[in-house]
């Protein structure tokens, strides 16, 4: 089942590619390049999600970065 959600995820950022794609020109590479890379990482945080869905985020890591820091000004 988590295949099927697999090739969803992937049909969905296809079609980012082929709605965007055309409408960049042939003089926006830095453009084109940054839409690849971030289309790319997106994909493969939203595959990561899919199988471990446990994993911690950006805000646990800040909780884990203060807490200290707030237990010293208590």
């Amino acid at each position: 089942m988590k295949w099927l959600m697999v090739l969803g995820i992937t049909f969905v950022i296809a079609l980012m590619f082929l709605y965007e794609w055309p409408k960049m020109n042939l003089k926006q590479k830095r453009e084109k390049y940054t839409f690849v890379v971030l289309s790319v990482i997106s994909w493969a945080l939203a595959i990561l999600l899919l199988f471990y869905p446990e994993m911690p985020g950006p805000t646990d890591m800040i909780d884990r970065i203060y807490k200290p820091l707030g237990k010293m000004l208590e």
